[in-house]
């Protein structure tokens, strides 16, 4: 399977897990992984998620440059197991809203997501010149927010009954990461 990771153009590469961009073909993936319980309880979008809606998302967003969305890759293997995306990329402010998801149970508390998000984070601020990356969680959502901080997330606020999910109001976790080489730049 090597030769197959080699064709495979590569955003970013870690110890375990690659990224690649996000094709049309993910899309049956895509809509199993986020329809799974576990992951769709931790996300403030909980709608099922549909093929249609995933091909718009795509033509909408991605096309357009509003997001780019990554899969995230076994290395030895090449399998796809999660994705990680950037969207409401914004220009002006240099700076993008951070999501991410193990779709595959058994790549769960391994690092994937740790390493996913350093990963990520170097894109963004390397590659895309972003100054900051935000990201919204749900409170209880412990072992996401662990995963964030070891990337160097911090927590920035905590906004109390934010938003709304089945009838139930939940608190939200902004965190963010500003670019190291900026960090108290004036451009």
């Amino acid at each position: 399977m090597e030769g197959k990771n080699n064709l495979v153009e590569k955003a970013a590469e870690g110890q375990i897990v690659y990224l690649r961009l996000m094709t049309e073909e993910d899309t049956d993936d895509i809509v199993l992984w986020r329809n799974k319980d576990r992951v769709r309880s931790n996300f403030i979008f909980q709608k099922p998620f549909t093929r249609e809606g995933h091909l718009k998302w795509i033509e909408t967003m991605v096309k357009t440059g509003e997001v780019i969305q990554f899969m995230i890759c076994e290395k030895d293997s090449g399998k796809a197991i999660g994705s990680v995306y950037f969207r409401d990329i914004d220009h002006t402010h240099n700076k993008a809203e951070y999501g991410i998801f193990i779709g595959e149970d058994e790549a769960i508390g391994k690092g994937i997501g740790t390493e996913t998000a350093e990963l990520a984070l170097e894109y963004a601020f390397n590659t895309m010149g972003l100054h900051k990356v935000f990201l919204r969680a749900l409170s209880d959502n412990a072992q996401a927010l662990r995963s964030y901080e070891k990337a160097g997330f911090k927590k920035e606020a905590y906004l109390e009954d934010d938003v709304c999910i089945n009838g139930v109001y939940h608190d939200i976790i902004l965190m963010g990461k500003i670019n190291p080489r900026e960090k108290g730049r004036i451009l």
